[in-house]
């Protein structure tokens, strides 16, 4: 049974409050883009959110409330109208005193979050509370590396650090301290918001609040070169959940893979969901993936956008620990704004991808789906990566690029300064990520700073890449747990050459009144048994081993010769774990292209270029392809090189049975009984939907029933009754209040 029909099981609010799918909207309710998803995030704390809140509850939403916690519409509170101090020197400022405002209005700076900005938004959210939403989400919480000349970033030094404040741009120390201060100036703000909130509503209401944060991947908060509080957000007991922004344009930003600088979506977006999943693993909390139909970029077109979606969806669902997404941002965009097509004349959404969109974004609904036996049975190696490496993004001495002071993809960027672009390519990282991605190695991005938090964080891995060239241990104990893991049994490959002028920043390992180290590095090895002066190679650690690259992570990035390399080094210690008497049996690495997955009846298939071979991926069996808006049966697919699948298998032991297979609506009320199945069917007004469904009996006709006061009526539908596989489709246009489709058979 599809996940359309939770409402079949019985429960509230027809499934709602599962919250399993929603969608943010500034807008009011309109039947264009009423996507039919659990939840709705209401957008913005203007004058108009108790009325919007209003609507969205009527249509039978449960209502969330989402905004900016780093700017807004905030001009009664720089303007100096809510307490009567003019606040514009909290507004995040460039070195040359210059403002950095979001999108193109001057009057809408990001914002240092003081004490004063944290109470302006706990009075400012107050109404959505009386209004009734269930949640709130403060999104991006957001710093620029650039930032830190404010008067008020000044001030917020001073009480942090008790010394006068020092220029960002002036040492590697300085630059660090002042990121570190931005992560905890906003996890102080969120703290300080949600624990009000929570607070007034349960005195002023007697009914408990949910605080979530959309948040970008720590992956691309680095590579765009903002700070954000990441995994702090885990040490907030008042969040409770987060969403995973990742998306279109996030994903596409370039890197560089075997010296070739290129977009490379859906392998991008596989690391960053994999990353955003660390926020939720081991914390009990929530948390939703984010996809985006379109991106903010408008200058694309719509083929562009969909192929570029699809990659996206994919990446995320080869990740089974999360099964909620919001299923998009800004729905009335996507259904009433005109974009280009093939031959550059803008135009509104095709019919046929708004109908694809709509099936998929029901189906992610049913993706609590699950593994077979033996899914997680492959090599588990992860790629620790911490908070920290957003601190260490500014090269000092060097004057940042134009389009590098405030990059967020949609930037015009011109390739006229090579030192520049490879500090947005991120290649420290990637070129210890891509070239095991790219082989079918379906590596994790792994948060190093929780290795403290939870007890058996590393428990599941074999073998872990860690490089101190790019990002710093912010603790010593990490490396206490570190090397106990390794003794256990695990492989640590570390790369580095210590060449990275941030190992001299002022931190735990070179001072205090012990040994000094000259980088994190040689206290990690101290711990391990190995000597900080220890050759290449592999060296024996309890059950475990360690296997040291001397070599700077960005170098094997840029030829196939570095890639080959690291791939070297991982299979190696992939053949180790085990092997010096540990627990498990030794792994063995068989290179591919491709990566599939099983969740419950779907199979979703991705298939690289620039890998292993060219080979496409075949699949046969009996299946309905989910990526095409006509849902037709198919026994089999081919997924070529830089394609994704994601397929319905007819034959999978959990997918045999009566029901909906995949709809492009919100179905509720199914029912099955004497030759006849009903059952409503809800989406956006006007739009072309399908619904391919089981039937135990061949179909004579389908209908549908509506009762609009304009056109009140039965119509017939077309239907196509498919005998091997005794399946049906119909296909219906979406009408206000929604439709009654009734099948009935011949008998």
């Amino acid at each position: 049974m599809s996940g359309s029909s939770d409402s079949d099981k019985g429960r509230g609010r027809g499934g709602r409050e599962l919250e399993r799918t929603g969608f943010q909207e500034g807008s009011a309710y309109g039947g264009s883009y009423d996507l039919q998803t659990d939840f709705v995030m209401v957008y913005g704390i203007g004058p108009t959110m108790p009325e919007r809140i209003r609507q969205w509850k009527e249509a039978g939403y449960v209502v969330h409330l989402m905004t900016g916690v780093t700017w807004g519409d905030y001009g009664d509170y720089l303007d100096g109208r809510f307490d009567g101090r003019s606040h514009w020197d909290e507004a995040q400022t460039y070195k040359d005193g210059e403002r950095i405002i979001h999108g193109t209005s001057a009057h809408i700076p990001y914002m240092i979050p003081t004490l004063s900005y944290a109470n302006f938004l706990i009075e400012r959210i107050r109404p959505a509370v009386d209004a009734g939403v269930e949640a709130i989400h403060l999104e991006e919480p957001e710093i620029w590396v650039e930032d830190g000349y404010s008067e008020a970033f000044k001030r917020e030094w001073r009480i942090y650090y008790g010394e006068d404040w020092q220029a960002p741009h002036g040492s590697e120390d300085a630059q660090y301290r002042a990121s570190k201060l931005k992560a905890y100036l906003y996890a102080r703000c969120l703290d300080r918001v949600c624990s009000a909130l929570k607070e007034y509503s349960l005195v002023r209401h007697g009914r408990p609040l949910r605080f979530y944060v959309p948040t970008h991947s720590l992956v691309n908060y680095t590579q765009w070169r903002i700070v954000s509080p990441e995994s702090r957000l885990l040490d907030i007991p008042s969040v409770d959940g987060y969403i995973a922004q990742v998306w279109t344009g996030t994903s596409r930003t370039a890197n560089v893979y075997e010296g070739r600088r290129a977009e490379r979506t859906f392998e991008t977006a596989f690391l960053e969901y994999g990353i955003m999943q660390e926020l939720a693993r081991g914390s009990g909390r929530r948390m939703w993936f984010l996809h985006d139909p379109i991106e903010d970029d408008p200058k694309r077109d719509w083929g562009d956008y969909k192929a570029n979606y699809l990659k996206t969806l994919v990446a995320s669902l080869l990740h089974p620990e999360v099964s909620r997404y919001e299923a998009a941002p800004w729905p009335r965009r996507i259904f009433e704004g005109k974009y280009a097509g093939e031959d550059g004349v803008k135009r509104g959404i095709p019919g046929e991808y708004a109908t694809l969109l709509l099936t998929l974004m029901h189906t992610l609904g049913n993706m609590d789906q699950p593994l077979p036996e033996g899914a997680e049975t492959g090599p588990r190696a992860g790629v620790l990566l911490a908070d920290s490496a957003m601190f260490q993004r500014m090269r000092i001495g060097k004057e940042t690029a134009g389009f590098l002071l405030k990059y967020d993809g949609t930037n015009e960027v011109e390739i006229t300064d090579e030192d520049a672009l490879e500090l947005l390519d991120f290649s420290d990282f990637y070129g210890l990520t891509l070239p095991l991605v790219k082989h079918g190695l379906a590596v994790r991005p792994v948060q190093l700073d929780n290795v403290r938090r939870y007890p058996g964080y590393l428990d599941d891995y074999r073998l872990l890449v860690l490089s101190y060239e790019f990002m710093k241990p912010e603790h010593p104990d990490l490396h206490g747990s570190l090397a106990q893991w390794v003794r256990d049994g695990g492989v640590l490959v570390y790369v580095g050459d210590d060449a990275d002028p941030y190992h001299g920043v002022r931190e735990w390992w070179n001072t205090g009144s012990r040994r000094r180290y000259g980088s994190p590095r040689e206290h990690l090895f101290e711990g391990l048994g190995v000597p900080a002066d220890a050759p290449e190679g592999v060296t024996r650690v309890g059950k475990g081993a360690l296997l040291y690259m001397r070599a700077a992570p960005r170098e094997l990035a840029r030829s196939r010769e570095g890639a080959e390399r690291l791939r070297k080094a991982v299979s190696e210690g992939l053949k180790l774990y085990g092997g010096g008497g540990g627990g498990g049996a030794s792994e063995a690495w068989e290179p591919s292209n491709a990566f599939v997955l099983r969740r419950g009846p779907y199979v979703i298939s991705a298939v690289m270029d620039e890998s292993a071979h060219e080979r496409p991926l075949t699949l046969s069996g009996l299946y309905v392809n989910l990526f095409e808006a006509e849902l037709p049966i198919v026994r089999e697919i081919t997924v070529r090189p830089g394609e994704q699948s994601l397929l319905y298998d007819l034959e999978a032991a959990d997918a045999r049975g009566e029901g909906i297979v995949a709809a492009s609506s919100r179905i509720e009320e199914y029912e099955e009984r004497d030759g006849r199945i009903s059952f409503v069917a809800r989406g956006p007004t006007g739009m072309q939907a399908v619904c391919r469904l089981r039937c135990p009996f061949e179909p004579s006709s389908a209908v549908a029933e509506f009762g609009d006061t304009v056109d009140a009526g039965t119509w017939p539908l077309q239907l196509e009754w498919d005998a091997p596989t005794r399946t049906a489709l119909i296909r219906y246009e979406h009408r206000p209040g929604g439709i009654r489709i009734v099948i009935d058979s011949k008998a």
